[in-house]
């Protein structure tokens, strides 16, 4: 499991670093020290589990999970035992409360585990990913396309071309770092001036990848990072 720890304490973050760190079954993937910090990280990171402090400066962790649209798994540490109850009515796997000794922190990571494993869980998941379908102003028109409907995109100076299967072009202001955000799992940056769809992909030749008789290259800084999503 990708995980993060979000707390405002050092010392908090040193102790589920040295529990964590023989375990084969979590991989640390960011640290933030403030909630907000924590929104840059669950925006660019795939996140599986978070150690979730509550009681920090401008935002509680509390309020940090109501803001977030698809929820990672959450264990919450903190020292104040009050949360609890609150901390399952969102669903938290579990509540760790400060000092926590190994045993306890294994056996919430256990049941994160067995909770990121089972079906349901990733079923859950695919129903809460990122819509079928994205609105876009161009020019003075807002146009609302199915994702599956996407060929590629392509970053055209200060705009974005998006390509369509049906041979419509739309033309968007933002920019393709915006894209990466807004659209859905399926679509990786294979170049920086490239977005495609990873299930219309039919072959890597080369420095070029190949789907519906189209030709898109890749940029070397992207190449790793495909190949290492594909899992070959």
């Amino acid at each position: 499991m990708n995980y993060i720890i979000v707390d405002d304490e050092p010392l908090a973050h040193n102790i589920i670093l040295s529990y964590a760190d023989s375990l084969e079954e979590l991989k640390l993937v960011g640290q933030a020290y403030s909630a907000k910090e924590s929104l840059k990280l669950i925006k660019s990171q795939t996140i599986d589990l978070i150690f979730l402090d509550i009681e920090m400066p401008n935002l509680k962790g509390i309020d940090l999970l109501k803001t977030l649209n698809k929820r990672p798994l959450v264990i919450f540490t903190t020292a104040y035992e009050e949360y609890a109850i609150k901390s399952y009515e969102l669903d938290a796997v579990d509540y760790l409360l400060k000092p926590f000794a190994l045993e306890r922190f294994l056996k919430a990571v256990n049941k994160a585990y067995d909770l990121w494993n089972s079906k349901s869980f990733k079923l859950a998941q695919q129903e809460e990913d990122k819509p079928n379908t994205i609105f876009i102003k161009s020019d003075k028109n807002i146009h609302q396309l199915r994702l599956d409907d996407i060929l590629y995109l392509e970053s055209d100076g200060g705009y974005v071309k998006i390509y369509q299967k049906n041979g419509n072009t739309i033309l968007s202001s933002l920019s393709l770092q915006d894209f990466e955000e807004r659209l859905s799992d399926d679509f990786i940056r294979v170049h920086k001036s490239y977005i495609i769809p990873l299930s219309k992909l039919e072959k890597i030749e080369g420095n070029r990848v190949m789907f519906a008789d189209l030709k898109i290259p890749i940029g070397r800084y992207y190449k790793k990072a495909l190949i290492k999503r594909l899992g070959v």
